[in-house]
């Protein structure tokens, strides 16, 4: 089962470059010359790499944020992380045009997780721990304080700037060459390298924070630790494409059910089903006969969204 679900999201993988409103060529893809090799090599492929590794890092980062605060409806999405990075990100296009985006993202996205993490300790001066419910809480208000903002930046921009901020939070993989691909490709390698060199310290906590403790773990460096390298994955990645939401949320959930392992196990499926889920959805974008491609972000909230409501209603039932 688990084998046949890896070969399906090669399978997915392998065929998306070759998908899509324009047909190819197959004889001139490797013809530098024509149109095809174009349409391929600068353009689809560059798109599917950019893809594959922007849906793992946000899977993979639902999955430790749900981990290091023990709450499964934690991801870089509620906790107003991608939020900042959209806010930064839409100050930069009115206000510094000359700015890289990545900057304003990984910017808004650190800033975000300081405040997060201060704002924490100061109302549990008392608890050597990072409490769940209020970070949530927090994450929550910031989010909200973030969209008011981004409101502001609308009533101050013109229509070009209007549309570009519009195009950036619907979220897009439209990317010409490997420039941007590369870069959230090095991002994704060292999430998953750093969540990986952590995984024993990770399994502790997943026990309890209280026999982290007691091993000799020091709890809140590690969540720090973590934290920040994610926040920072997360920043860039949705720098160069939007934030798109709910991928965190979804993808872990279902490879927990699948696999019914601990997370510190699923590290890698989570990491490699996240970017098949955003290449899947990528293709449904791209071959629905519309004028343009479906904003990637549209699809993914559009499976993401029920899939949260459902886990509400599970938690709600349980609690009973």
């Amino acid at each position: 089962m688990k084998k046949l679900l890896y070969l399906f999201g090669f399978l997915i993988i392998s065929l998306s470059p070759f998908l899509g409103d324009t047909s190819l060529n197959y004889k001139e893809i490797f013809e530098p010359s024509s149109s095809t090799y174009t349409i391929f090599w600068d353009l689809r492929v560059p798109r599917i790499v950019l893809g594959f590794f922007v849906g793992s890092i946000l899977s993979l980062s639902g999955l430790i944020f749900q981990t290091i605060f023990k709450n499964a409806l934690i991801t870089p999405y509620t906790l107003g992380i991608a939020s900042g990075t959209t806010l930064f990100t839409a100050i930069s296009i009115v206000f510094f045009p000359s700015l890289i985006l990545a900057i304003s993202g990984v910017a808004g996205s650190f800033f975000t997780i300081i405040i997060l993490y201060l704002i924490s300790q100061k109302i549990n001066r008392s608890s050597i721990v990072i409490s769940t419910n209020s970070i949530l809480l927090i994450g929550i208000a910031l989010s909200f304080f973030y969209s008011s903002g981004l409101m502001l930046i609308f009533f101050m921009s013109d229509l070009q700037e209007n549309y570009s901020i519009v195009r950036f939070t619907l979220g897009s993989l439209d990317v010409v060459g490997f420039s941007s691909s590369l870069i959230v490709l090095c991002v994704a390698m060292i999430l998953y390298f750093t969540v990986t060199f952590y995984k024993d310290k990770i399994k502790l906590l997943l026990i309890s924070n209280d026999t982290a403790l007691l091993k000799g773990l020091n709890v809140n460096r590690l969540n720090l630790t973590l934290l920040i390298v994610i926040s920072l994955a997360v920043g860039i990645s949705i720098s160069f494409v939007g934030p798109i939401g709910f991928i965190g949320l979804v993808i872990p959930h279902i490879i927990k059910i699948i696999y019914k392992q601990s997370a510190h196990k699923l590290i890698f499926p989570v990491f490699f089903y996240g970017g098949v889920f955003l290449v899947f959805s990528d293709l449904i974008a791209r071959n629905l006969n519309t004028a343009s491609s479906l904003p990637i972000g549209v699809v993914t909230s559009f499976i993401g969204a029920p899939f949260f409501v459902y886990l509400l209603i599970r938690r709600s039932s349980k609690g009973k």
